[in-house]
């Protein structure tokens, strides 16, 4: 189905009255109709593939036509065109997709502003490359040191001396600017925690859509015996996790780890076995599914027991000592 025939339901507060209302729903709440792109996928590239236009966006961008309007004026003297006519002709192209015309100006509108930040962060256009550094933390598997690299937009970090892979996770190379390789990891952190705890919650990373979320037997091709999967029912972006690191905002697991002094929200998150690999989780049961992830911290141990939809069933502590 192409978005053009989706229709999105927004459902509205339920004490609304939404009697006599044409978009409401069954249960209550409002709904709002989806209509579908105004561009088609080629419309969008052939309108971007022109410099002046591009110029246009990045003008808007310095100028700061995320916040306020910026006038025709402004913005003309700004791009590096010497014909007024040629200049309108191209900013009326961006006009109503990409940027919206008020009286006092012309402002980005969101697609506007998706574009020419991936320009800058490089997400589209710049290819970057990183060699091997030490990093935070020790293999879940022999204890060995850890090292980072960055290829093909990717970063990936990795054993020293077993190669067994911790995490490896597309990373726009803007990411990469003026930062130590400390701080590009602390920004690798956040970035990759955001997205996985995005997606458990039910929001895409990519596009914002719903995600579905199902817990299962992993396949051959990766060294998990049960993974999260999440699949974004609109754009059909996909993601697979160890099921503990999709508990890293789940809120027993936050206060387990605040009553021990230690906030997931920085610590990162490959330092913990439980994170990246199947070394403390294990099938309860296949039918229902059920998956217990046992997570340590000082004396204690948090035992999560989720369903094959990751909702928790169960949560315990227990001192690792007087087990």
């Amino acid at each position: 189905m192409s978005r053009r025939d989706d229709v999105t339901r927004v459902r509205a507060d339920p004490s609304d009255d939404a009697e006599g209302d044409p978009l409401a729903d069954t249960e209550g709440g409002t709904v709002a109709e989806f209509t579908g792109p105004d561009l088609t996928p080629a419309d969008v590239f052939s309108l971007l593939g022109n410099d002046t236009r591009l110029d246009i966006l990045r003008a808007l961008l310095e100028l700061g036509a995320g916040e306020e309007p910026v006038s025709f004026t402004d913005l003309f003297e700004r791009v590096d065109v010497a014909d007024s006519a040629n200049f309108s002709y191209h900013l009326q192209r961006l006009t109503g997709h990409f940027v919206k015309q008020t009286d006092d100006g012309y402002r980005f509108r969101h697609p506007g502003r998706k574009v020419i930040s991936a320009i800058f962060a490089g997400t589209l256009t710049d290819r970057a490359q990183l060699g091997f550094f030490a990093v935070e933390g020790r293999c879940y598997d022999c204890g060995g040191a850890l090292h980072g690299w960055y290829v093909d937009d990717t970063l990936t970090v990795g054993c020293t001396d077993c190669a067994a892979i911790q995490v490896s996770y597309p990373f726009p190379s803007g990411g990469l600017d003026d930062r130590t390789t400390e701080e590009v990891m602390d920004a690798f952190h956040h970035y990759v925690r955001h997205h996985y705890c995005l997606a458990a919650d039910g929001v895409c990373p990519e596009c914002t859509g719903e995600t579905e979320t199902a817990v299962a037997r992993a396949g051959d091709d990766t060294d998990l015996d049960v993974a999260v999967r999440y699949t974004c029912r609109r754009c059909g972006y996909r993601l697979r996790s160890p099921v503990g690191v999709a508990l890293l905002d789940d809120a027993d697991v936050l206060t387990f780890h605040a009553e021990h002094g230690v906030d997931l929200g920085t610590e990162r998150f490959w330092t913990f076995d439980w994170c990246v690999s199947d070394e403390r989780t294990t099938v309860l049961s296949a039918d229902p599914l059920r998956v217990r992830v046992d997570i340590p911290c000082g004396d204690d141990e948090l035992r999560v027991v989720v369903d094959d939809e990751l909702s928790t069933v169960d949560a315990t502590v227990a001192n690792r000592l007087g087990q």
